[in-house]
């Protein structure tokens, strides 16, 4: 009889008939134990081998308590149940990819009734755990475990930053059956791949807002949790499910003096590509500049040339300018204001008497400065890359994209702080109305002519 077990994040298969499954590629002979083994996240198709083959089977690996009752008021939407059948259909195991203010989360939800076991939920941020563990206990109605934010504490419905998680992986790794990794593609990051990896929970749902890596990191993702099982972006969703909105690209010019700077900076950096026959095209064309740079001092100083120049074109002065105007524009509505920099978020802040959120803002004044914006006590916000994953935002339907990075993650992020659901049908309105008052959600995107944000702009979308 083939018997597996689970030990410090590996399945060890010993026993009759367990040479029948060291032709498995991903099966090796261990002799110090004078058994077989492989990665704990390997254990749903060890199995499955074994039952295939009719080998007897002598299980050992799970040690996950019982859960009963599970049960959930959530009626899901017609792209929810679709998502869910369909990773039931790839075997309880795939990604789920949602646009922001979608309802991943509720789709996380009917997995953990469908499955009725012991379940780990992971996220990157204190925030999400925050959520994460509000949700579940008032929908369960039963104590949730909390690993991380100065807790260590274990349920059978548990939910885990991706640190802790990646900390006690070994330790984790036979106490639940079913796996949620929301935000999944920081899964990609080589030492969070852990948390799959060491990790037997046969059933696994990723969950994300777009699964772009710039690594390239699909495949290690799809090999530990499940290929992208069900996809649906802000388009499919917009009118009937999420708020109807339009993209509007806005143009400024350099002024003079700046338009000289960015040149000079520009240039150096561009000559520097020139000369050492380097050509930037993918992340790891950056990364060898960025490695050039610690020993030759041409690539350094062309390296500081292009943080320079993109901190021109990204801050233009004209940018605040025209955000007085959009900010007077919709002094009606509910605004988000986001920016690259942290020190343009207090300018703004200072100049229009705007809160706002940045990586220096403490938990509890990032806390109070949101649940303000929700009561409609701020009519605006201003941020810089914080607001983007990991936070429970309140609605807005206007948005400003002052200044960021080429990600299409980013960009659909920022785009889903103005997207919220609505049941209201999604009716179209005649296209002359302004859209943020007619019931649409709009954002702005503040690109400055004539410098690489062009091509920014253009990557992101």
């Amino acid at each position: 009889m083939v018997r597996l077990r689970y030990e410090a994040g590996t399945i060890r298969v010993d026993g009759e008939g367990a040479e029948a499954l060291s032709a498995l590629s991903f099966v090796r002979r261990d002799d110090r134990s004078e058994s077989y083994r492989t990665p704990a996240f390997r254990y749903a198709v060890l199995r499955e081998t074994c039952r295939d083959r009719s080998l007897p089977l002598a299980d050992e690996v799970l040690d996950a308590p019982a859960v009963e009752g599970l049960s959930t008021a959530y009626e899901l939407r017609n792209y929810q149940a679709a998502a869910l059948s369909a990773w039931h259909d790839a075997g309880d195991r795939g990604v789920v990819e949602l646009p922001t203010g979608s309802g991943k989360t509720v789709v996380g939800i009917g997995a953990m009734v469908d499955r009725g076991a012991a379940t780990l939920v992971v996220v990157p941020t204190i925030d999400l755990l925050e959520q994460w563990q509000r949700e579940l206990e008032a929908e369960f109605d039963r104590p949730v475990g909390r690993l991380g934010g100065g807790e260590q504490r274990l349920e059978a419905v548990t939910v885990a930053t991706y640190d802790s998680a990646y900390l006690r992986a070994d330790e984790l790794g036979d106490r639940f059956e079913l796996l949620v990794l929301d935000e999944v593609h920081h899964l990609g990051g080589e030492g969070y791949r852990d948390v799959a990896r060491l990790t037997a929970a046969p059933a696994r749902l990723g969950l994300t807002a777009t699964f772009e890596r710039p690594d390239g990191a699909h495949e290690a993702v799809a090999e530990l949790v499940g290929p992208v099982v069900h996809r649906l972006d802000a388009d499919d969703l917009a009118g009937d499910h999420l708020a109807d909105y339009d993209i509007k690209r806005l143009e400024v010019e350099l002024t003079d003096e700046e338009r000289a700077r960015y040149e000079e900076f520009q240039g150096t950096f561009v000559d520097y590509l020139r000369e050492s026959g380097l050509q930037l095209r993918s992340g790891g064309d950056y990364q060898e500049l960025v490695k050039r740079s610690g020993s030759d001092p041409r690539a350094r100083e062309a390296l500081l040339a292009k943080q320079r120049a993109r901190e021109v074109m990204m801050n233009a002065d004209r940018k605040t300018e025209l955000l007085a105007e959009l900010l007077d524009r919709h002094r009606e509505d509910r605004v988000i204001v986001f920016t690259a920099h942290t020190d343009l978020v207090y300018d703004i802040a200072e100049r229009f008497l705007v809160p706002p959120i940045t990586s220096e803002t403490g938990a509890a004044e990032r806390r109070e400065i949101l649940e303000r914006f929700r009561r409609g006590d701020y009519a605006r916000v201003v941020a810089a890359n914080v607001l983007d994953e990991g936070v429970d935002v309140p609605d807005a339907n206007v948005a400003v994209v002052l200044s960021g990075s080429g990600s299409e993650r980013e960009f659909t992020q920022r785009l889903g702080r103005v997207l919220r659901p609505t049941d209201d049908g999604g009716v179209r309105v005649d296209a002359a109305d302004e859209p943020a008052r007619a019931g649409r959600a709009l954002l702005y995107e503040v690109v400055t002519s004539e410098t690489a944000e062009e091509r920014v702009s253009r990557r992101r979308r």
